[in-house]
């Protein structure tokens, strides 16, 4: 098969104009076991006959494509649950393995995820327990599933289970489960963090978390027992976190500037370094991103790695935005132009300009808060090809300069300008036989429909 037509047809794959004639029979071919081009499964809202032919499609690849699909809703995904491939099961298990951090994928329906759960291949019940996408109400029903590998899951969701099953996770008799309750339990009892302290294991996890006796806090300042971990921990008495405050340990002393309860001015005189990248993930920030109060007092922080935590909030109100919109901070701005859906238009085209190419760039190319209009005007014959692309997002550029960006010296403005529907057709119908344009004049939805059929006859995809 010529390289450019299977280009094109991975274009007419994910073409939003694509009629369910063309994509039934898309979704149908094998082209010499190759399966149907992965974006044919990843569509958005595919019509039931799509999922039928998909379900029943010979080629377990195929199935194994819809099966992670964040698009497709969950109780279509739900129907491989019987799959007679183990890797498909295995791949609905687990789900999605990348998605837009903007959107949440739906968990599968408790009652499918019981089936993979029992079922007889170790893989699918591994891939099921490994999974980010789980709905808690699963995750709590574990804490009595006869798997251990389940109950140590429900233990890691500790403050959602009821006491009972708390209870009878303490003292389940798999040691792995019994430690994994215990890691939950520790934040309220300082015996049980006594006990974890003994296994080297837990001790750096229990240090972080558990209620400590001054004794065993005392013990590990004095042996410089992870201290990192130390620092962190909310039980810490006020004279051991003023001494890790001067420790020697430029990552302890770090530690203890992010430590909730301190004020402002004690935070700012703990001497620490940041490196200019670091994202940031304090963890009562994280754990506060819906919490005004918490909001609010990371914002307004002078610590840039509060500020960077806050920055991922979706729920900043205005004032906080744009305070940190103003935090002349790049990585502030990186995580904004991904989580937020009112970043500034100059802050977007801010990290466009300074991270072109990259994932965050493309983030907030695609924010719903990128500008638009005028883009033609400022930038279509701009130096930089990067620019020039976005001369294509101008809902005022004109044929004639979408086909003279379709000939640009730079392959993604080319691209960009082969995929809007104001290209000339004669230009779109050449584009189509351009290896480098080939996608992108496929997925044009001003493509017709004759073409469309003729990209799939000259992909050898059958009638």
């Amino acid at each position: 098969m010529v390289a450019f037509h299977s280009s094109a047809l991975d274009g007419v794959a994910r073409n939003p104009a694509l009629p369910t004639a063309l994509l039934l029979r898309l979704l149908a071919c094998e082209r010499g076991g190759e399966g149907p081009p992965r974006a044919a499964f990843r569509r958005a809202g595919l019509p039931e006959a799509a999922v039928a032919v998909i379900l029943a499609h010979p080629n377990p690849g195929a199935r194994i494509e819809f099966a992670i699909s964040a698009r497709a809703e969950p109780s279509q995904r739900a129907r491989l649950v019987d799959d007679p491939s183990p890797k498909v099961r295995a791949a609905l298990a687990y789900g999605p393995e990348w998605h837009d951090p903007r959107t949440r994928v739906a968990p599968l329906p408790d009652d499918v995820c019981a089936r993979l759960l029992d079922d007889s291949v170790p893989s699918v019940r591994a891939a099921l327990l490994d999974s980010p996408h789980l709905g808690p109400s699963f995750v709590a029903s574990l804490a009595t599933h006869r798997d251990p590998a389940a109950r140590r899951k429900a233990a890691r969701g500790w403050e959602k289970l009821p006491p009972g099953e708390r209870s009878a996770l303490l003292a389940d008799p798999d040691p792995e489960v019994r430690q994994a309750a215990a890691l939950g339990e520790c934040r309220r009892d300082a015996r049980v963090t006594a006990e974890l302290l003994r296994d080297p294991e837990s001790a750096a996890e229990a240090l972080r978390h558990g209620v400590l006796h001054r004794a065993d806090a005392e013990r590990c300042v004095a042996g410089r027992t992870h201290l990192g971990a130390l620092a962190e921990n909310p039980s810490l008495p006020h004279d051991l976190v003023e001494r890790l405050a001067v420790d020697p340990d430029e990552d302890v002393r770090l530690a203890v500037s992010l430590r909730p309860e301190l004020d402002e001015k004690r935070r700012m005189l703990i001497h620490f370094t940041v490196d200019a990248l670091t994202r940031g993930d304090v963890r009562w920030v994280r754990d506060g991103l819906a919490d005004p109060e918490v909001l609010r007092r990371a914002a307004t922080s002078a610590h840039p790695l509060l500020r960077r935590t806050a920055a991922q909030s979706p729920h900043l109100p205005p004032d906080l935005l744009d305070l940190l919109a103003r935090a002349e901070d790049p990585v502030v701005e990186n995580l904004l132009g991904v989580y937020h859906p009112d970043t500034p238009e100059e802050v977007l085209m801010r990290v466009y300009a300074r991270l072109g190419g990259t994932f965050s760039a493309w983030m907030a190319e695609t924010h719903p808060r990128f500008p638009r209009e005028g883009l033609a005007a400022r930038y279509a014959d701009h130096p930089d090809g990067n620019y020039r692309r976005l001369a294509v997002r101008d809902p005022a550029a004109t044929p004639t300069l979408i086909e003279r960006l379709s000939h640009d010296p730079e392959v993604w403005t080319r691209q960009a300008a082969a995929e809007d529907p104001r290209l000339p057709l004669h230009r779109l119908r050449e584009a189509l036989h351009v290896p480098e344009l080939a996608s992108s004049a496929g997925a044009n939805p001003a493509l017709p429909e004759d073409e469309m059929t003729t990209v799939l006859e000259r992909a050898g995809v059958p009638g």
